[in-house]
């Protein structure tokens, strides 16, 4: 018997798409249940690996989702090895998403940036797909490290795409805030994703300019359904069942309105 939220799907597709990035599409009746900002638990079948390695879901269809990663230690490298046609075990899907978090404001949203860096960016491609099918208009803002722009094809269709590199190899030299003042991107709402020094900068132009941002938080997470309290993250409020400012990333996340988390 299958445990709770746990999924077998088939790897339909699996590629190396950058220098150790990964793109892996699995065929799985639960696409239908996705949506952007959302991510699963991946088992490496490794029986020295217990736990899952967490990771963003990028893309998803009705009956498949695919998951873009970077091989970050010997979990997600022995996934690296997996191929087409291997069965794949996952726990999800999992956290709340965009959508969820945002509510009604995503719905009445207008100038709609995306800020994603580094590993970042594939959670907002499936936003991006999103808010295009809703109709919306959307910048999205990519920060690379150099010109090994994964994914930018496929933003292109669905965004207008700004670019930001670290070396200046691509568009923008310096990271997403530079490219956003640096084209004076009009934001009326920011979705972001990312490691954690651009989201407090982030965080600091919304409270500046009295906008809301929704920041997606990457935390190690042991369980992924908020049983073991090892994802927490300081809150601004008080949650009503524990009296504590503390809120858990894989279940109350992993997207939080950027003045409702305390990051510095």
């Amino acid at each position: 018997m299958l445990k709770k939220s746990e999924i077998l799907g088939e790897i339909t597709e699996h590629s190396k798409i950058s220098p150790s990035i990964y793109s892996m599409w699995i065929r799985t009746e639960h696409g239908k249940d996705a949506s952007p900002g959302q991510f699963v638990s991946v088992y490496t079948d490794d029986p020295s690996m217990l736990l899952p390695r967490p990771i963003s879901i990028c893309e998803y269809r009705e009956d498949a989702i695919r998951i873009v990663y970077r091989t970050a230690g010997k979990g997600t490298e022995t996934i690296s090895h997996k191929k087409a046609g291997d069965p794949i075990r996952l726990l999800g899907i999992l956290g709340n998403g965009y959508a969820a978090a945002a509510g009604d404001a995503l719905d009445h949203a207008e100038d709609i940036v995306l800020l994603g860096g580094g590993i970042g960016v594939p959670p907002l491609l499936g936003l991006a797909q999103y808010l295009k099918g809703k109709g919306k208009t959307v910048t999205a803002v990519m920060g690379y490290r150099d010109n090994n722009l994964f994914l930018e094809e496929e933003f292109r269709q669905c965004a207008n795409l700004v670019i930001a590199t670290e070396d200046g190899s691509v568009g923008i030299k310096g990271n997403v805030m530079d490219a956003l003042k640096a084209e004076k991107i009009k934001s009326g709402i920011i979705f972001s994703c990312g490691p954690m020094p651009m989201l407090r900068a982030i965080k600091h132009y919304a409270v500046d300019e009295n906008i809301l941002a929704y920041l997606s938080l990457e935390e190690r997470m042991a369980c992924g359904v908020g049983a073991c309290l090892g994802c927490v993250c300081t809150t601004t409020k008080e949650d009503h069942h524990s009296h504590v400012n503390l809120a858990r990333v894989c279940t109350e996340g992993p997207v939080f309105e950027a003045r409702e988390v305390e990051i510095g």
